[in-house]
């Protein structure tokens, strides 16, 4: 598997960086390739935007990612996928300010396009 076989949309199910296993929100990841062949990620999560850049080698996944709270601060994080296949990806992330003693969770799954058409 390449970096390029990674590139598309994926539906997402995760978790907060809380006490607990249930899943806390879905959305969408949207992956896509710079000039360098690393990774440009966007999750969209309700009306929520988070933006991100890494790198892929030997099936694991790094994104850097930020976002920008309602109390208008900027967020940092990183989230680390392990690729089970072209077609999903299983990860955890931390964010800096979230709870040390937990790490939140997130499962991906690719969308085929003609699902975004019905």
């Amino acid at each position: 598997m390449t970096v390029q076989d990674l590139v598309g949309n994926y539906s997402v199910q995760g978790s907060n960086q809380e006490e607990g296993d249930y899943i806390s929100y879905h959305g969408f990841l949207t992956l896509s390739l710079d000039e360098n062949n690393r990774i440009i990620a966007q999750w969209l999560i309700g009306d929520h935007v988070q933006n991100g850049t890494g790198f892929y080698k030997d099936s694991i996944l790094v994104i850097n990612f930020n976002y920008e709270g309602e109390d208008e601060e900027i967020y940092k994080g990183v989230a680390v996928y392990r690729c089970l296949s072209k077609d999903i990806l299983d990860g955890f992330w931390s964010e800096k300010h979230g709870d040390p003693l937990y790490l939140g969770s997130e499962y991906c799954v690719r969308i085929q396009v003609s699902e975004f058409l019905n």
